[in-house]
């Protein structure tokens, strides 16, 4: 079975991923919990001192906004020997894409950065299925958008297991969607795509009309802060097909959006039932 998890963070997104060999992947650093009404909750530290997973396997950093790597300071508890960050931007860009008060953050994030550049030992290659317990990882990067927006340089990850797959980007706005759309890799990556994250916090600065014409998820999942007047989740609603979502209290309902913010924490479950393939997705 390959789990993911996407927690209830006030700010950016945090997703863990764990594969069907218990290897622990990282996507994002956000920090808060609206369940608890804690804005010190640290996916980290409760990885670690309530799941007891202390070293991750890999990090991907989608790109260096402060709201994404919020708890970098808690990077030292599960430090994993891999990182993945679109490193083709500079110092000074990464701290010109950052307000001036969240400096501290930032050097932080560019003193780990620079602490992971030599080459991947082979067993930590993302790319290599048999790294992950037979889960297929794919990262694609966006290049050639301005660097003074940071959203249009996010990693996006492309997740298959058991015949299922999940599409999960940053902050992702239409040039850096047009610039990977035209990559016929990417495309064929993102094919049958079940599960769409919505890029930006499902705000409207992140939807992308093209994207749609590519795949029909069955469900798009928002890991977003207060509601704001650029919301797109209506329309990421009109572009999912629906699916059976259960809720750890007991029951089910079918829904083709859910949100981190009113939903809690989201699970879902690739694996194969004789040979057939389910996914499971459960919310608070």
């Amino acid at each position: 079975m390959l789990k993911s998890i996407f927690w209830d963070v006030q700010h950016g997104l945090a997703a863990t991923i764990v594969t069907p060999n218990n290897r622990h992947i990282q996507i994002d650093l956000g920090t808060g919990s609206y369940g608890s009404n804690n804005t010190l909750f640290s996916p980290l530290r409760h990885l670690k001192y309530n799941w007891g997973i202390t070293q991750l396997d890999c990090i991907i950093f989608t790109h260096p906004h402060t709201d994404h790597i919020d708890d970098i300071f808690n990077f030292g508890e599960v430090a994993p020997p891999t990182i993945y960050r679109p490193n083709h931007l500079t110092d000074e860009e990464v701290r010109n894409g950052n307000p001036p008060g969240d400096r501290a953050k930032i050097d932080r994030y560019l003193d780990v950065s620079r602490n992971y550049n030599n080459p991947l030992a082979a067993g930590n290659d993302l790319e290599t299925p048999n790294n992950w317990g037979g889960a297929d990882v794919r990262t694609f990067a966006p290049y050639t958008c301005a660097r003074s927006n940071l959203n249009n340089h996010s990693i996006v990850t492309v997740l298959s297991y058991a015949g299922m797959k999940i599409l999960i980007p940053g902050d992702n706005e239409p040039p850096s969607w047009n610039e990977l759309l035209a990559r016929p890799d990417f495309v064929r990556a993102i094919m049958g795509t079940d599960i769409l994250v919505a890029p930006h916090h499902g705000r409207d600065s992140g939807y992308s009309a093209e994207l749609f014409q590519h795949i029909t998820p069955k469900l798009v999942i928002v890991s977003d802060g207060q509601v704001c007047d650029t919301t797109a989740v209506n329309r990421y609603s009109q572009q999912a097909t629906g699916w059976l979502v259960h809720k750890r209290s007991g029951g089910t309902a079918q829904r083709k959006c859910l949100t981190t913010r009113n939903d809690g924490m989201i699970l879902v479950e690739f694996w194969l039932d004789n040979t057939t393939p389910n996914i499971g997705v459960t919310i608070d």
